[in-house]
């Protein structure tokens, strides 16, 4: 087993509903001769500096992500698109420490698996930034203010990304509409969504 990172252990020891899970995966993936980092305040595990897999939890569950998890074979199954809009990232889901016992063996078979395909430098094909549909609700602010188009279209195409995933979450119309009146200020500023 390779060695836990103290910088991550407070992860470990907070007290939260999927603590005992935490801990079976940690021991399960670090067996896989993974480095333990700490990355976006979640144990992420690496290999020669190569994101592989991480864990993070949910109030309904608790879950295993691999980077390029759309990479993996999966004749299990197991693997999920948290949403239509992650391309590369695939996630194993657990609700108990019993079933992530059970599970060891083929948990350790896809780590495996991520790790070769670190090995071969395998990349994900991503779409671009133009490939995803804008919000109806943003596309007609864009069509009836010139700044904000040319603004929106002078970012960089992450930030652009990151405004068409937010602005599609929303299920509701209203709730659309006001993200985006929310966040044109900070388009015209030439500022991503997080800046």
């Amino acid at each position: 087993m390779n060695a836990t990172n103290p910088k991550v252990d407070w992860f470990f020891d907070k007290p939260t509903n999927w603590q005992a899970e935490y801990g079976k995966l940690r021991k399960i993936i670090l067996d896989c001769g993974l480095t333990e980092e700490l990355k976006w305040g979640v144990p992420c595990y690496t290999f020669q500096g190569k994101n592989v897999v991480l864990i993070h939890g949910f109030k309904e569950y608790c879950a295993i992500l691999f980077h390029k998890g759309v990479l993996l074979n999966d004749p299990n199954g197991i693997l999920i698109q948290q949403t239509e809009l992650v391309q590369a990232a695939r996630q194993v889901r657990f609700t108990s420490a019993k079933e992530i016992v059970k599970m060891a063996p083929v948990i350790k078979s896809y780590v495996y698996e991520a790790i070769e395909v670190e090995k071969a430098g395998l990349k994900v094909k991503l779409k671009k930034t133009e490939e995803f549909a804008i919000p109806e609700e943003f596309q007609t602010q864009l069509d009836k203010k010139a700044a904000l188009k040319k603004a929106f279209y002078a970012l960089t195409p992450g930030r652009q990304r990151a405004y068409i995933f937010y602005f599609s979450a929303p299920k509701l119309t209203k709730t659309r509409e006001a993200r985006v009146e929310k966040s044109i200020p900070q388009i015209l500023a030439g500022k991503g969504l997080d800046d």
